[in-house]
């Protein structure tokens, strides 16, 4: 079984042959990560300035993160239909990703094939509107704010219908957080409103092009997984997971939907011991990929950054290959 088919099963839960894994070095990685390229055209008028002409700084030269967004460029809703949003339907965007998922297709073992999607329905808004505005526009300006969700959405099926020209691509990555640590950041009732039907239409222009749906969310989102399930997200990837607990979360969710976990990055692996992160690993197996699937193990890219040891890593690791190498065969 090669790493597409690997991860394929598993994440719609038809026994693959082994846990999936995306780790460091040696350890074994069944995902290729791909993405769009710059606009060519673009040039940034500003130090910091993106396309979306959002000004990032960090907060210091020692800033390992990816900084702040200092200047948030549609403040007035008055500017959107004038708005400059990026453009994803340039094929010369994509045109790098040729090469890249032909020779992945005639390797030995062909990857997942993962890209990057710039649909953010959380962290977007933010960045261009500016926190509070964000976050008060369901309610003070509903209308403006999903003709916002709109646009973003349609960006984002640009970016999909270009994967699709290429071919190989099997599916999408979205990145957003909706959870602070101990609740979800809007209401139920309004995520079901705003974001489930966006969410949804994306979702199935992936499916639609034989692409399956990832997104990355951290935080407390245990009240969005039965609506996130309703969109028919396949894989939600959580590096977080002690605040809801791993068992809650497979008890409600695990065989619904596929869960891609390192060891909790804010607990586990900065405050338990080796014994600890090696049962909490053995345990996220057990309980997520124990629905002939359902599980993908992780680590978090950035070390450094959350003060993860290289030796809880290798421990994690280690889990994630031995005892997640053998966890089918011996079912």
């Amino acid at each position: 079984m090669n790493s597409r088919e690997r991860v394929k099963r598993a994440v719609s839960f038809a026994k693959p042959d082994k846990i999936p894994v995306t780790l460091p070095g040696n350890w074994g990685n069944d995902i290729l990560d791909v993405g769009f390229g710059p606009n060519p055209s673009f040039k940034p008028s500003v130090p910091g300035e993106d396309e979306w002409h959002c000004v990032w700084e960090k907060v210091s030269q020692d800033d390992k993160t990816m900084g702040q967004v200092k200047i948030h460029p549609l403040n007035d809703y008055s500017m959107l239909d004038d708005f400059d949003f990026p453009n994803f339907g340039i094929e010369e965007r994509y045109a790098h990703l040729h090469e890249i998922v032909k020779k992945n297709n005639e390797g030995e073992n062909p990857k997942f094939v993962l890209g990057s999607n710039p649909t953010t329905l959380g962290h977007r808004p933010e960045y261009l509107r500016g926190s509070e505005n964000a976050w008060t526009d369901p309610y003070e300006n509903p209308a403006e704010y999903r003709k916002l969700l709109e646009i973003l959405t349609k960006l984002g099926e640009d970016v999909i219908d270009n994967y699709a020209k290429i071919g190989g691509v099997d599916g999408i990555m979205l990145y957003d957080d909706w959870g602070f640590q101990d609740r979800s950041m809007i209401s139920p009732e309004l995520f079901d409103e705003f974001c489930v039907p966006m969410f949804s239409r994306l979702f199935k222009r992936a499916h639609d092009n034989g692409m399956m749906a990832f997104m990355h969310s951290c935080g407390h989102i245990t009240e969005f997984m039965e609506l996130l399930i309703k969109t028919k997200l396949d894989v939600i990837q959580m590096d977080q997971q002690e605040n809801m607990g791993v068992d809650l979360l497979s008890g409600k969710f695990g065989g619904r939907i596929c869960f891609w976990c390192p060891v909790d990055i804010q607990q586990t692996m900065i405050k338990g011991t080796i014994e600890d992160i090696e049962n909490y690993a053995k345990n996220m197996i057990d309980k997520f990929g124990g629905f002939n699937g359902g599980f993908i193990g992780k680590w978090y890219p950035s070390p450094d950054a959350v003060n993860h040891s290289e030796e809880k890593v290798n421990a994690m690791c280690r889990v994630f290959t031995e005892y997640g190498g053998e966890f089918y065969t011996k079912k």
